[in-house]
């Protein structure tokens, strides 16, 4: 039998993007389809690559309309799903790809989202790595050949009934630099990240800073300082790594690609850390993932083989000069970085094959 599902802000390109992959799905049936502002429209025509779902036609976004399908999928702007997911039945599987359920700190919520704060809910990257019961300094993971992660929130996935999946940005943070903080071969306190953004993060919206004109031939950086609502969630997925105290400077830099993530992570080695033990973590905490894939030694990711697929790829150095290990993550911000993610968490909760409707091949040329 298949599960019926629902997808909020299917209009916008989060939204297009969970189509596009659910159309695939062999055991999901997208049923359902809600709008604001494009409700009544036929689907295609905000979505005209989507041909095989031609057929729908979307609908306002209410919970009555959501209401009476197994599994809804929330792609909407931040701050507007908490209210409607407040009135789903308790028995639905909620998939939130807004920042609405991230945050467990209500003041950080406070501090760079603002308005109603609703909880957090299960996270829905299921590489995320948990910290050791007792960790242990770093010389006790150099002397051993068989690191083994000691939990993953792939076993918080399996047991929700909802699901916040995480920011882009913080992804591609995250899974460049988690392997280090987790081992304790990096200080935490000490974390830059640099990345190179497509503009269709920001979201299917006409302003100035978007248009073609002011984006082809040029870079540029916002929202610098430490003022992108990705911090505290990034510092968020290193305390649940092991980081006791994590400080990171992020700066993201939009650049004429539509979509897409790089990022550069570097953090201060701990004393004593060689670029082994440094491999060694990386490869131990990627070895089986199927999604994420550790690049070998000297080689580092290219964004445009990861567009469509739901695979992170990872690239490692060692500037000996700086002390600093330098980690390059590439993903596709709407696929791995949300939709894929989205679907991804969501065949763990329901019992299906992780992998499942997924691909880890991208586009080319």
């Amino acid at each position: 039998m298949s599960v019926s599902v629902a997808v909020a802000g299917a209009s916008g390109y989060a939204g297009g993007e969970l189509l596009r992959i659910l159309s695939a799905h062999p055991e999901f049936e997208v049923r359902t389809v809600t709008a604001f502002s494009n409700a009544g429209k036929p689907l295609v025509a905000t979505q005209p690559h989507l041909r095989s779902l031609a057929h729908l036609t979307l609908s306002a976004t209410t919970a009555e309309v959501l209401r009476g399908h197994d599994v809804v999928f929330l792609a909407l702007p931040h701050g507007q799903s908490g209210a409607i997911t407040a009135e789903l039945d308790d028995d639905t599987l909620v998939v939130d790809c807004g920042a609405d359920h991230r945050l467990t700190d209500e003041s950080a919520w406070a501090a760079f989202y603002g308005g109603e704060y609703h909880g957090a809910w299960t996270y829905g990257l299921p590489e995320l790595l948990h910290a050791p019961p007792a960790p242990g300094a770093a010389e006790e993971w150099r002397d051993v050949d068989d690191i083994v992660a000691q939990g993953r929130q792939r076993t918080e996935l399996a047991s929700t009934k909802r699901i916040a999946v995480p920011g882009c940005n913080v992804t591609a943070v995250t899974l460049g630099i988690q392997p280090g903080v987790q081992a304790g071969l990096v200080e935490s306190d000490d974390i830059v990240a640099v990345l190179s953004v497509g503009p269709s993060g920001a979201g299917k919206k006409l302003e100035t800073t978007y248009l073609a004109s002011e984006i082809m031939g040029s870079a540029s950086a916002y929202a610098v300082g430490g003022k992108h609502r990705h911090v505290p969630e990034i510092q968020q997925n290193l305390r649940v790594a092991g980081a006791a105290d994590v400080k990171v400077s992020f700066t993201p830099v939009l650049v004429p690609m539509s979509r897409g993530i790089l990022a550069t992570t570097t953090a201060r080695l701990a004393p004593g850390v060689t670029a082994h033990d440094v491999r060694l973590a990386w490869e131990q905490a990627y070895a089986d993932e199927p999604f994420v894939h550790l690049l070998p030694e000297g080689v580092f990711p290219r964004v445009a083989d990861t567009i469509g697929a739901n695979t992170a790829l990872v690239g490692i150095a060692v500037d000996e000069a700086a002390g600093r290990v330098v980690a390059v993550t590439a993903l596709d911000n709407l696929a791995k970085g949300t939709g894929g993610a989205a679907v991804q968490s969501a065949n763990i909760a329901l019992g299906f094959p992780e992998t499942l409707g997924l691909s880890v091949d991208g586009v080319a040329p």
